[in-house]
């Protein structure tokens, strides 16, 4: 299996792969039952995903599947937590003994169009004009992966994740927050750039 990135640390295991048209993804070998009434109406390059994580996980975890509670992934046996990402061509997979959250975005202009879906404009102050989309695409991503670590239906990206000042120079070590009237948790982000996509990963 073509491996395209590994960035597995001292708690977690964090691996992006590339599709290869050549590698063989068969639904019936890697798709769990469970899931094939959620993928019946699937794009086929979703479905590739879909496959993309599980052909990962098979070869972290040969005898767990991937399995859903109100859309959140986890797995089964419950023996570790988990979080998957994906933007065709690249799959990703985490699983680690803390929960976590990854996400992978492409750069695009076009996030200029939402910033204020997801930022208030005190948050704004530190990014730079002339990088803008670099900065709001890392911001999206960190709330993305705080989402899959503390996520509800009744939260915002925009009211509840917070994404404090960072630098570019400095993308290991981002501070970041979840917060409703009840809960505060301070976490910290790390992002990775290749190709043209942002990698976020944030761990308890």
């Amino acid at each position: 299996m073509p491996l395209y990135r590994d960035f597995s640390d001292d708690t977690a295991t964090i691996l992006i792969w590339k599709y290869d048209e050549n590698e063989e993804l068969n639904p019936d070998e890697l798709l769990e039952p469970e899931n094939a009434e959620k993928v019946k109406d699937y794009h086929p390059k979703k479905l590739l995903e879909v496959l993309m994580v599980r052909k990962l996980l098979k070869g972290l975890k040969p005898h767990s599947k991937i399995l859903y509670k109100e859309r959140e992934p986890f797995l089964s046996p419950k023996d570790a937590e988990i979080s998957i990402t994906h933007s065709f061509p690249f799959a990703a997979i985490a699983i680690s003994k803390n929960k976590i959250g990854i996400d992978l975005e492409k750069f695009n202009p076009k996030i200029l169009r939402v910033i204020d879906k997801f930022t208030y404009e005190n948050e704004r102050g530190f990014i730079p004009f002339d990088n803008e989309v670099t900065f709001y695409t890392i911001i999206w991503s960190v709330k993305e992966s705080m989402y899959k670590i503390h996520h509800s239906k009744h939260w915002s990206l925009k009211k509840h994740y917070e994404v404090r000042p960072f630098e570019l120079k400095h993308l290991h070590h981002i501070k970041c927050r979840v917060h409703d009237d009840h809960i505060s948790d301070e976490l910290k982000a790390r992002v990775e750039f290749f190709d043209e996509y942002c990698f976020t990963i944030v761990e308890e």
